[in-house]
């Protein structure tokens, strides 16, 4: 059974496509459902309306990983550093830092 989430979601985004809190949030139930190639969708839509939204470039670092796009990951881990960090986004950052040292 598909995440309760997306429904309302997707109609949100129907309203309003430049809607980046509801396309993180699609793209988080899409991760939570294990549906990693519609999470990257959702988290790349996101990051085209708001491209400083931190968070999401984690999301779609660990659901590119999760697809094994590893050169992928790379690229989206060096943009979110550079986001992260330039918000002042430690624990993104951090994080970032840590899931691209885990990809060797």
């Amino acid at each position: 059974m598909a995440h309760p989430r997306i429904e309302p979601l997707q109609k949100v985004l129907a309203l309003d496509p430049q809607d980046d809190v509801a396309w993180f949030g699609l793209g988080k139930a899409h991760m939570e459902d294990g549906n990693f190639g519609e999470a990257v969708q959702a988290l790349e839509s996101c990051i085209k309306v708001k491209p400083t939204y931190s968070a999401a470039y984690y999301a779609l670092v660990q659901s590119l990983q999760k697809l094994g796009q590893t050169d992928r990951c790379r690229e989206i881990c060096d943009q979110g550093i550079a986001v992260s960090t330039k918000n002042g986004d430690a624990m993104v950052t951090k994080n970032l830092e840590l899931l691209k040292q885990s990809l060797g």
